[in-house]
């Protein structure tokens, strides 16, 4: 699988007028910065948040910048409100051209919950039920919508803090293995879709100030967003099953 996102044009025309777009976990932060960035893009954005308040703020918050986006009641962690969001995209809009798997939780990490010497298992199933499976529910209900279009696209939001090689970040065992796991999914959505066209990368924001870094980090949740946009609009010749930040590659 290629690796090399250098020099890649975008591409967003669809002879059935504006693409789809689902993000996930958009009521805030880097996903609301992908939607709208996928919004300027000419996206029609699909605004995925289970906070019915927080949701329609998000939305009303793009629409008054100009970009067409609608509300998706949205729950990673439960089955019937995962199917019950593609039913709603289905009505909404017949099909789904490009997923972003950005919802996430760091988890509890107080009183050595994260340390892996004294690891809550409750916190790495919460986390894990977040991060991994609900990648999964989300992505395996959305597929039918998704090979519906030309185009498709998934990116999962990942970490370098996920990656096996680099040992970033502080130690928090049970967010650094739920991005790793998640970055071996994005490699077996890669090799079950090669061929076809759907591709699938994993993305890392990098260090980016939001809720999770208590706002303190140096990126904006724009800066954050970038990768994730690059690699939602990848022409068919793109990289597939890769993990990327702005710079290019990162080790697994």
């Amino acid at each position: 699988m290629t690796q090399n996102i250098t020099n890649m044009t975008n591409s967003t025309n669809n002879s059935a007028g504006a693409k789809i777009a689902l993000v996930t976990g958009a009521n805030k932060g880097i996903g609301l910065a992908i939607a709208r960035g996928l919004g300027e893009e000419g996206f029609r954005v699909a605004v995925g948040a289970r906070d019915d308040g927080r949701r329609e703020a998000a939305v009303q918050e793009l629409r008054e910048a100009e970009i067409d986006a609608f509300g998706v009641a949205l729950d990673v962690t439960s089955d019937e409100g995962v199917a019950a969001a593609a039913r709603t995209i289905e009505a909404e809009a017949g099909r789904l051209d490009v997923l972003v798997n950005n919802a996430g939780i760091a988890g509890d990490a107080d009183a050595g919950a994260q340390d892996p010497a004294t690891l809550d298992l409750d916190v790495l199933r919460t986390v894990l039920d977040t991060n991994v499976l609900g990648a999964v529910r989300v992505t395996n209900a959305m597929l039918p919508l998704l090979e519906k279009s030309t185009e498709p696209r998934i990116v999962n939001i990942s970490s370098d803090m996920g990656s096996l090689e680099l040992h970033t970040g502080p130690l928090l065992a049970a967010y650094a293995s739920s991005k790793t796991m998640l970055n071996a999914l994005t490699v077996q959505y890669a090799r079950r879709f090669e061929g076809t066209p759907m591709i699938v990368n994993s993305a890392c924001p990098g260090y980016v100030a939001t809720d999770f870094t208590g706002h303190s980090a140096p990126r904006s949740p724009q800066e954050g967003a970038r990768i994730a946009l690059r690699l939602a609009t990848l022409p068919d010749d793109g990289p597939r099953g890769g993990f990327f930040n702005e710079a290019g590659p990162i080790p697994w």
